[in-house]
């Protein structure tokens, strides 16, 4: 199956999507249950991978946690006032084993799921939690070598990293699974990467996935790099990554790995083999609302930018729409989802919900749809069709002052797309007030033709002459957060 250079994903939380489908008395709803039609629409929005996110099993004892830790309750019922225990499944990132939870149908359910996709020209991207695994997971009880142990003083000092269990040969201390910024996860223990053997078996867990899936969102991948789990647990391991994605590939060609990966720490997994890395640093660059830190991160490596993971909001993020002012939502996503990389959209994005759901629930609240959001997402869509976003080649343009002592160019941030027959022109002003810029146009060939310039996602339509275009360039006056998204087609002389 091909995809473009530039794929569109979009994330499904698989527990609340199946809460929202129609049931029968009686009768469990599956992943069978959801419509081909939702399938097809999917498709036809030009996505080309669905993230399934929350399949695997999870166990009591992570419910238990969800279901007690008094903070994250008063948490859940602000959402859902109404809440109910049945809402609380625990954390989907608490594994108790890879396979389908039973709650989202039969083992072989989720194996139709990904064969309905194919059909409709769709991927599918599952979990893999490298760092940690519930504390009723079976190796907990079969293979607690595979876990980082602590001491009874570093129970006493820590609690809030550390637990009691009981295990075969008797109680000992095992480590919560965290970051070495933060506590413990409590739903969670840490897995010894300094153990080869937790490496092989882990390594052999991913290879079992790879039947069930096109590509894997690791979550919190870069936990398992030899020196930020030195950093974490003072422990040296041999590097897992390189030697785990050989492995899947050499079984799965083609298999993709997409890493959520944070502290500037991107470069590292790409070359350690990770086809997409996620770029939080753009998200918080555009959630500052300054142009040109934005504009700067757009000049960093070609290759790097073409694996980077674009979005506004995820399952761990706050919802785009509670976070940016509508116009402020239209201008970030306008520069996130049309540079490149890989587009990830969420479940709710389009739709403006403005409710940040946690991971723990499997019911989220009503909410009604803001259309003005809507309507500007189905354009974007739109743009993202095109065979020129999709598998183009791009560059960042200059944005030159528009007259001497005018500073508000600073704001813009625009590219150039081409593709086949097809030019693309992408002005963002990035700033809060009105500005004025030239824009040089790149395509030397638009000299002595008359030039029409038609915003996609707006009315504006301009015919210029293209010298001009060549230099000083395309005069913008925009306001503050206005965008245009230009096709550029050349006429006669």
């Amino acid at each position: 199956m091909n995809t473009p250079r530039y794929p569109s994903l979009y994330e499904i939380n698989a527990r609340v999507l199946l809460r929202h489908l129609p049931r029968e008395a009686g009768r469990r709803v599956t992943l069978d249950d959801i419509p081909d039609t939702r399938l097809a629409g999917l498709a036809g929005c030009g996505f080309s991978w669905v993230y399934l996110m929350g399949v695997w099993m999870t166990g009591e004892a992570g419910r238990r946690v969800s279901r007690s830790n008094e903070e994250w309750l008063q948490g859940y019922r602000s959402l859902l006032p109404d809440l109910r225990e049945e809402d609380v499944c625990g954390s989907g990132f608490a594994v108790a084993g890879y396979s389908l939870h039973p709650g989202l149908g039969e083992p072989e359910t989720l194996a139709r799921f990904r064969d309905r996709l194919h059909r409709h020209g769709l991927l599918l991207m599952l979990d893999f939690v490298p760092n940690h695994t519930a504390p009723d997971h079976p190796w907990v009880q079969d293979h607690p070598d595979y876990y980082v142990r602590g001491t009874e003083e570093e129970l006493a000092r820590r609690p809030q990293d550390f637990v009691r269990m009981d295990l075969p040969g008797g109680s000992a201390v095992l480590a919560h699974g965290r970051d070495p910024y933060f506590s413990g996860w409590p739903d969670t223990l840490q897995l010894d990467y300094g153990n080869p053997d937790l490496q092989e078996a882990m390594t052999a867990e991913l290879q079992r996935i790879a039947g069930w899936c096109d590509g894997v969102r690791c979550d919190m991948a870069m936990l398992v790099l030899p020196e930020v789990f030195r950093q974490t647990w003072g422990r040296e391991m041999e590097p897992f990554w390189p030697g785990a994605i050989a492995g899947v590939r050499k079984e799965h060609p083609g298999f993709v790995f997409m890493a959520e990966v944070y502290w500037d720490l991107e470069w590292t997994l790409q070359q350690q083999g990770f086809d997409y890395t996620y770029d939080k640093r753009l998200y918080d660059r555009l959630r500052s609302g300054e142009g040109r830190p934005v504009r700067e991160h757009f000049r960093a490596d070609p290759e790097y930018q073409r694996r980077s993971v674009r979005f506004l909001e995820n399952h761990d993020e706050d919802r785009a729409a509670a976070v940016f002012p509508p116009d402020r939502h239209r201008a970030a996503a306008v520069l996130a989802f049309l540079c490149p990389g890989l587009r990830f959209f969420h479940r709710g994005q389009f739709a403006g919900r403005r409710k940040f759901v946690p991971v723990h629930l499997c019911r989220e609240p009503e909410e009604p749809t803001d259309q003005a959001i809507e309507e500007f997402y189905r354009g974007l869509l739109a743009c993202l069709r095109l065979p020129a976003f999709r598998d183009g080649e791009w560059r960042l343009l200059d944005c030159n002052p528009a007259w001497e002592g005018n500073p508000s160019h600073d704001g813009y941030i625009a590219f150039a797309w081409e593709g086949g027959e097809e030019r693309l022109l992408v002005a963002v002003n990035y700033a809060p007030d009105r500005g004025q810029c030239y824009v040089p146009l790149p395509w030397a060939d638009l000299a002595g033709k008359t030039v029409s310039l038609r915003d996609l996602m707006g009315p504006a339509e301009y015919d210029r002459d293209g010298g001009s275009l060549l230099s000083p360039g395309l005069y913008l006056d925009i306001p503050g957060w206005g965008c245009h998204v230009f096709t550029v087609i050349a006429g006669g002389g």
